[in-house]
């Protein structure tokens, strides 16, 4: 008989860019933490959604804003395990097939997939924004989800929900124990005891709620009554607030995000406790072999970071036309665009920035995509590529982010920054990548980067760690963070990139050392030490 297996279900997988069914940061880390699975051979079992469109294709219009295409992303390698199910979802009883992908390295992964054309609405975009669409994804994720897996017939030791649009499975298996007989504590006593839960954003809009009574209506209830549905989430019922709820232990995904977590749900009762099992990446992945062949030489990094650099110029001259140089301190910035994440920060003060960019001391790449709703995140976009137009040659944004510009990103740059609002990064693990290939972070003291971090060494902070403020002193809190990261770009990173190779070299060989401590293999290792395990007490 094969060993139980970990069910690892996430909206999202980020595994590879020819394969775009992920959004951000979230699916990245599940695409790595099934790749360092498949690698350490554990039994772990991915859960996800066959997306007919995935995300999106986001391109620049002529006036700078952002717009969307949708190319199907159904690919060939998808193959049909024969298994199926039944699900109802509204009025609808609709039946689903699981489908299995094994690419990449990485450990197994199971698709839902309706198999009516009529009822494909539902996983036709990832993250739609109708509300019914989105429980209906929900829905077929976490209720579909347990469906799937009995009719594959897999013995399914711990259900590890990456964030909570997957919770409607632990109703499921409630509704499921209830129907054997056990009461509503019974049964909710002995579902905790399998189920694990991962939390990320702490930014309060990023943690889904549901008016209860849309949740009756779509079917999500699963024979549970409102009161045992308040129980567990709330009305509104808080996706997050039944996840901790629902499992025996839960995580944060950086340190210094475990102590925010623990203080932003303390409180929620009867939840689940949250330690701090810190984000890593895949390194075969993300790192460049010649990076790894040259480490620790301090004179062979620099020789070979001089030909990743080139390699990126002429990526960008191809993708993006322009023509950067490859004596500039060139600067990566590329994430979601959030407002937390202040992408524009660096340009706020045109006396400060103005000459370095003039004079080709520094040139900055930006990367990034907005969801298509986010009327916000789209401004910050058109406002990066305001500045590229200003900034010929010299500010360049690289429309429709993925995978594959990323790798070239955190390979090529010289520096990678990060200065989001403290402490609403969660983890940040585009840092990590930048620092496996000796790209040296300066960052706000957030998400990772306080674990990492040895100021002068590994890379630099910028500022004292001033957390967030009320929304009245943002802009105070703005303009001293972009000070600091004057400060410190002026007086200690440029001066040792200029005049000082020999210990910019030393530094990226500890910045290489540093990261190892920041691997998705370390990630999943600790996974199984101290969540997955039933005999080792919360937190061990």
């Amino acid at each position: 008989m094969p060993p139980p297996v970990t069910a690892y279900f996430c909206m999202e997988f980020g595994l590879h860019e020819e394969f775009p069914i992920y959004a951000g940061g979230l699916g990245v880390l599940a695409g790595d933490y099934l790749k360092s699975a498949g690698d350490l051979r554990l039994p772990v079992v991915g859960v996800g959604l066959q997306w007919t469109k995935g995300y999106h294709v986001q391109r620049i219009g002529p006036d700078g804003m952002p717009y969307e295409e949708y190319p199907t992303t159904v690919p060939d390698f998808v193959q049909d395990t024969r298994a199926r199910f039944v699900i109802r979802i509204g009025k609808d009883e609709m039946p689903c097939r699981v489908l299995r992908m094994d690419r990449y390295g990485a450990a197994p992964l199971y698709f839902i997939d309706p198999v009516k054309p009529e009822h494909q609405w539902i996983t036709y975009r990832l993250y739609d924004t109708v509300p019914d669409v989105r429980v209906a994804q929900e829905m077929l994720l976490g209720i579909g989800g347990v469906r799937a897996l009995r009719a594959l017939g897999l013995d399914v030791s711990t259900y590890h929900f990456n964030e909570g649009h997957a919770v409607f499975a632990g109703i499921e298996m409630i509704a499921e124990k209830m129907s054997n007989g056990d009461s509503f504590q019974e049964a909710w006593d002995a579902v905790r005891k399998r189920i694990v839960f991962t939390t990320h954003t702490p930014v309060r809009a990023g943690n889904e709620e549901h008016p209860l009574a849309d949740l009756r209506r779509m079917g999500a209830c699963c024979e549970l009554v409102d009161a045992e549905m308040r129980a567990i989430g709330g009305d509104p019922f808080s996706m997050t607030v039944a996840g901790l709820r629902l499992s025996r232990i839960a995580n944060a995904v950086a340190q210094l995000h475990g102590e925010t977590s623990r203080k932003m749900w303390a409180h929620v009762t009867g939840a689940a406790p949250i330690i701090a099992i810190t984000n890593g990446v895949h390194a075969p992945t993300w790192q460049d072999a010649r990076i790894r062949r040259a480490h620790p030489d301090p004179e062979a990094l620099l020789g070979v970071h001089a030909q990743l650099k080139e390699e990126l110029i002429g990526f960008v001259k191809e993708r993006a036309g322009a023509s950067l140089s490859p004596k500039a301190l060139t600067i990566g910035f590329a994430r979601r665009a959030a407002p937390y994440k202040r992408s524009d920060l660096i340009f706020g003060d045109p006396a400060r920035i103005d000459p370095l960019l003039r004079d080709g001391r520094i040139q900055i790449l930006f990367g990034g995509k907005a969801h298509p709703a986010d009327r916000k995140g789209k401004a910050i976009i058109q406002n990066l590529v305001r500045f590229s137009r200003l900034y010929p040659n010299r500010v360049v944004f690289l429309e429709n982010y993925d995978i594959g510009i990323a790798r070239r990103l955190v390979r090529g740059c010289d520096i990678w920054l990060n200065n989001p609002v403290r402490p609403l990064e969660a983890s940040g693990t585009s840092g990590m990548k930048a620092a496996l290939n000796g790209v040296l972070n300066l960052s706000i003291l957030d998400g990772w980067w306080p674990e990492g971090c040895r100021h002068g060494e590994t890379g630099w902070q910028i500022g004292s760690g001033q957390g967030a403020v009320s929304e009245a002193e943002m802009d105070r809190l703005d303009e001293a963070d972009r000070t600091a990261l004057y400060d410190v770009l002026e007086r200690e990173v440029l001066p040792t990139y200029e005049q000082d190779r020999p210990r910019w070299g030393r530094m990226m060989a500890a910045s290489i050392d540093m990261a190892r401590q920041f691997t998705s293999d370390r990630m999943v290792r600790e996974y199984f030490d101290r969540m997955y395990r039933t005999d080792t007490p919360p937190g061990a």
